[in-house]
């Protein structure tokens, strides 16, 4: 029978499987720090931050969210129940969340299934098949988001669907023309064959724009350099859009931010545990006024903060990420 894990090798465990959250432009904008006791603290980095395209840092929190729900999950497949607590300390606002653990409690399946796909989740970024989703999994994915305090709004309507496509399309050639965000972009897209660890990476998105009807525009990660994946097939037809929808909260607090990257996290892993795959679109809520406007239209008055499509595809991607222990810090006197 083997020992029991230490704190300090729970830790290791827990913070190499949160850094494969899924952050914007993979900047990874996070730091734990431990004692070698059984807790944990999250802390957002905020030399990680987009300053042109977040600068109140709802995006970075979101990520730190997400992050967060892989530090709950995580202790959950070792049996232990977490103790959460949000943004703890108002002196603090760096400071996440912090994480302990003393009880025990086996996990559930469902939990084991979500866990084991950690490591192996990727966002998608481009179309998708035309074959529909498992039955049931648009309803476990809206039950798990309302378990983590937001809500996933399918767009089911062709209008209200075309409109959130065209408030993509907008949103991605404003951004294209303004020049500070077109050099943050930059800085964080390396160049293919880069030994980079963060930012996003040639392997991660397709050489050339997947349009779908109606069309939902992707980064232009490659910048016209023609980095990027090559096509599955030849023939480059329109192909799904995939289900679209908006992940929403009632509030627009940093507290509802970390909130939606916890469901954001619950939303991704229960789709790849479906078999399914999510591609995410920030441009138009990084523009105030064009996020208002959805807001007003197409969330029924919920902030929102992400467009999400959701469908089946084949997936190649490869992602990267930094190595734990450029992460996690000894805690501080």
């Amino acid at each position: 029978m083997s020992e029991p894990m230490t704190a300090e090798e729970i830790t290791r465990y827990v913070v190499a499987r949160a850094i494969w959250a899924p952050s914007v432009h993979n900047t990874q904008p996070w730091r734990f720090t431990a004692d070698g006791g059984p807790h944990l603290s999250l802390y957002a980095d905020a030399s990680r931050r987009l300053t042109a395209a977040d600068p109140d840092g709802r995006e970075m929190m979101i990520s730190c969210g997400a992050a967060l729900f892989s530090v709950r999950l995580a202790l959950r497949s070792l049996g232990y129940i977490p103790e959460t607590s949000v943004l703890p300390d108002p002196g603090q606002p760096a400071l996440v969340a912090r994480v302990s653990w003393r009880e025990r409690a086996a996990a559930d399946e469902f939990e084991q299934r979500l866990s084991g796909h950690l490591l192996t989740r990727r966002t998608h970024r481009g179309a998708f098949d035309p074959e529909p989703l498992p039955p049931g999994a648009l309803a476990a994915l809206r039950t798990g988001a309302a378990r983590e305090g937001a809500a996933l709004r399918i767009v089911a309507d062709d209008g209200h669907r075309a409109a959130l496509a065209a408030a993509v399309q907008g949103a991605e050639h404003q951004l294209r023309c303004d020049g500070e965000r077109v050099r943050e972009l930059a800085r964080w897209t390396p160049a293919p064959g880069s030994a980079c660890r963060d930012g996003v990476p040639a392997t991660s998105y397709p050489a050339r724009p997947e349009h779908t009807e109606p069309d939902f525009p992707g980064r232009d990660f490659g910048r016209g350099h023609g980095w990027g994946l090559p096509p599955l097939s030849v023939a480059m037809p329109h192909r799904a859009a995939g289900v679209a929808g908006l992940l929403t909260t009632d509030s627009d607090d940093p507290v509802d931010w970390v909130h939606a990257g916890q469901a954001l996290q619950r939303i991704l892993l229960t789709a790849s545990a479906c078999g399914a795959a999510v591609a995410l679109h920030s441009q138009p809520l990084e523009l105030p006024w064009l996020r208002e406007f959805i807001r007003a239209q197409l969330s029924d008055g919920a902030h929102p903060h992400l467009v999400l499509r959701i469908g089946l595809v084949t997936q190649v991607a490869i992602s990267v990420r930094r190595d734990p222990g450029d992460a996690l810090y000894p805690a501080g006197p």
